[in-house]
């Protein structure tokens, strides 16, 4: 099994990846998607303060929680390759590395384009008002680390086309045939 771990700052473009995997029926999970299903499953209203909160309780002593479950489910579905998105530490990568060969893919976007697409996108789990807050949260998480000892980059600051572009050379750079 290879998984490609994308890892990035908020609004970087890592859903770039997930439009890619999908249209290639390649499993792809997030801990975002994870932790928005807890505060679903809660009841609790997805804001960005709850959607914090349940991330933050959700990591547990370790801070890896979140990445065990996803994980857990990318390796359940037993499929050659999948893509992992989400891992704030370098701990997590490890731990990923320890049950399959992973790839890490740091997506890098601008301040300024990120803070914009925050605005643009509109998502209840996002503030702009916190946008600064958020950040160092996931700098204090320890996502700096993993973004900066990637294996592969895509310098987001193009159009779209040209971030799945960027990724479908990274994957075919890793994976000689894709058999999903």
């Amino acid at each position: 099994m290879t998984i490609f771990v994308i890892v990035g700052m908020p609004a970087s473009g890592k859903n770039i990846a997930r439009i890619y995997a999908e249209s290639k029926n390649i499993p792809y999970y997030a801990t975002g998607d994870v932790v928005r299903g807890e505060v679903k499953k809660r009841g609790l209203e997805p804001n960005a303060e709850n959607t914090a909160g349940v991330s933050t309780e959700l990591r547990d002593i370790d801070g890896m929680g979140v990445t065990r479950k996803a994980l857990s489910l990318a390796v359940d579905k037993k499929s050659p390759l999948v893509f992992l998105e989400g891992m704030r530490s370098w701990p997590e990568i490890e731990l990923i590395r320890s049950k399959a060969t992973c790839i890490v893919v740091a997506f890098i976007t601008p301040k300024s384009m990120r803070l914009n697409r925050i605005i643009s996108r509109g998502r209840t789990d996002d503030s702009p008002d916190a946008f600064e807050e958020r950040d160092m949260r996931e700098i204090a998480y320890g996502t700096a680390i993993p973004i900066a000892l990637a294996d592969e980059y895509i310098l987001n600051t193009g159009s779209m086309k040209d971030a799945l572009t960027g990724l479908e050379k990274i994957i075919g750079n890793h994976v000689v045939r894709l058999d999903c």
